[in-house]
């Protein structure tokens, strides 16, 4: 069974008789939504490590991201915050 995020606890949680109903669909949308982005910038990110160990250079894999060699260690380099 997938994980419920805290924001699906707390929309879970919400009363009607104390709250006006509103399908919650598009809030559960966009939660879905950021989820799948930190897993795919996990596993982005889990790739460049595999191909910086495997030996390749950041200007492959700034070719690989279509970024510039520069953009790619800057993003991904150890201490990247982007």
């Amino acid at each position: 069974m997938p994980e419920v995020s805290d924001a699906e606890q707390w929309l879970d949680q919400i009363s009607p008789q104390t709250h006006t109903a509103r399908d919650a669909s598009a809030f559960r949308r966009i939660v879905a939504a950021r989820e799948a982005v930190e897993a795919a910038e996990a596993e982005l990110r889990a790739a460049v490590a595999a191909a910086r160990e495997a030996g390749d250079s950041w200007t492959v894999i700034g070719a690989a991201l279509d970024v510039s060699r520069q953009a790619a260690h800057e993003r991904f380099a150890a201490g990247g915050t982007a």
